[in-house]
């Protein structure tokens, strides 16, 4: 007598999806979040920390509004003019909410251990960023950040300048070793005097003179990676990984 195979009521229940069909809507939804949902939270984090956003974007909408009305009056076209100003209140608004949720994001960083790398996270093309931090202070819990791109080595410090700066300087000097050509640079990202606020970091390091290609690039990332790293004590506080500011909510920059 020929044995049938088992089979599970939970096998004959559950249909096979074929190769190439598409996922059902409620497996998606159960993945990620709609972008109006995404969009709400945002909205939500940064009408928190900022309550004059509601008004700012009202005011953008509204007035884009106005400003095509009046025009569409002036060339007897109002209908038309209306329909188009609409959409474009609705992105001026969006644009509000997305500068003013960045400084939100940022603001709630401030202060907090790796709030620095999470700055720099806003970097993409052309950037090699190290998630975890190059150097520690164990006893000051002063923190220097490694970024590779075509401007060279640029090291972001967290702490006080005249504090981290042996830190720092001690990091270009492991580096120059295996780099005597490459250009290391340091910046002091912080809220003190003379320090570049988080904000800031990012674009402080664009703007940087360019001196490297891309190769150069990968070349010098390989050479560092030569050098090692010793597993440094992460400080308690926040994950500079986790802890990062929204990027679709900068995305209108």
């Amino acid at each position: 007598m020929a044995k049938t195979p088992d089979s599970t009521p939970t096998d004959a229940a559950q249909p096979k999806r074929r190769l190439f069909s598409r996922k059902p809507k409620a497996e998606k939804a159960a993945k990620e979040p709609g972008r109006l949902r995404q969009l709400g939270q945002v909205f939500q984090m940064t009408r928190r920390n900022d309550p004059m956003v509601v008004w700012l974007m009202l005011l953008a909408f509204l007035g884009t509004v106005a400003v095509g009305l009046l025009i569409g009056l002036l060339i007897n076209n109002w209908v038309t003019l209306l329909l188009i100003s609409i959409p474009l209140g609705l992105l001026a608004a969006t644009l509000i909410l997305s500068r003013r949720a960045e400084r939100a994001a940022f603001a709630q960083l401030e202060g907090r251990p790796g709030a620095v790398g999470a700055a720099m996270s806003v970097l993409r093309r052309g950037w090699i960023l190290k998630d975890q931090p190059v150097a520690i202070s164990p006893k000051t819990q002063d923190l220097v950040f490694l970024a590779i791109g075509r401007a060279g080595v640029v090291l972001v410090t967290e702490g006080p300048t005249a504090r981290v700066r042996p830190l720092a300087d001690a990091e270009r000097r492991r580096m120059s070793r295996v780099l005597p050509n490459v250009p290391i640079k340091v910046l002091n990202a912080g809220s003190g005097e003379g320090q570049i606020a988080l904000g800031d970091v990012a674009k402080t390091m664009k703007k940087l003179p360019k001196t490297l290609n891309k190769q150069e690039v990968h070349a010098v990332d390989l050479r560092l990676a030569t050098l090692g790293t010793a597993k440094l004590p992460i400080p308690k506080g926040i994950d500079p990984m986790r802890a990062r500011p929204d990027r679709r909510s900068m995305r209108g920059r």
